[in-house]
């Protein structure tokens, strides 16, 4: 995987943990320090999890899907963006506690912002790339553009959320398109 593909990977499974970071900037009255470590670590941390083990998931399953595993790598990418892209449409409220950072919601939120990369991970098993590099970059995307997230939140608003998580699922819609294209032709 080069490069700029992985950076586009992580950016975009970031889009969620971006989103939910403007709302978090935006709820809390005074933002510190301790709520950017908290939310950033968890954030990029559980994004970082999350692949290894969709990956770990996948090698065991990879002799019997080689033939068709780019068709599964779209889909599973496809499924995700196009969820992103549903979410971002939708009208449901979600609930706020009073500090998201803290105790059950935060880990609620890492795991909710995260379950993308589940997938994603599972997707580069069955096209054979190696978990290791991917992991760390989207942990590191995740958890920087986390704490960009809550600095902004607490000027922006989350009025720009939706577009945020719009952009995401189209570059992962993208990305299995390339995936695609690329074993179809090549």
């Amino acid at each position: 995987m080069d490069a700029i593909t992985l950076l586009g990977l992580a950016m975009a499974l970031a889009m969620d943990a971006f989103a939910v970071a403007l709302g978090t900037g935006a709820v809390l009255t005074r933002l510190t320090g301790r709520h950017l470590f908290r939310l950033g670590f968890h954030f990029g941390l559980f994004q970082a999890l999350m692949p290894v083990i969709g990956w770990l998931a996948g090698q065991t399953i990879v002799q019997w899907v080689s033939a068709w595993d780019h068709w599964l790598a779209f889909s599973l990418l496809a499924m995700v963006g196009g969820r992103m892209i549903h979410e971002a449409f939708s009208t449901e409220e979600k609930a706020e506690d009073r500090d998201p950072t803290r105790g059950l919601s935060l880990i609620l939120l890492s795991i909710a912002t995260s379950i993308d990369a589940l997938a994603i991970g599972f997707s580069l098993s069955v096209i054979g790339v190696s978990i290791w590099m991917p992991s760390l970059v989207i942990g590191l995307v995740a958890g920087v553009l986390t704490v960009i997230g809550m600095l902004l939140g607490g000027r922006i608003g989350d009025r720009w959320g939706s577009r945020v998580e719009i952009f995401g699922g189209l570059v992962l819609i993208a990305i299995g398109t390339r995936i695609l294209v690329e074993h179809l032709t090549g």
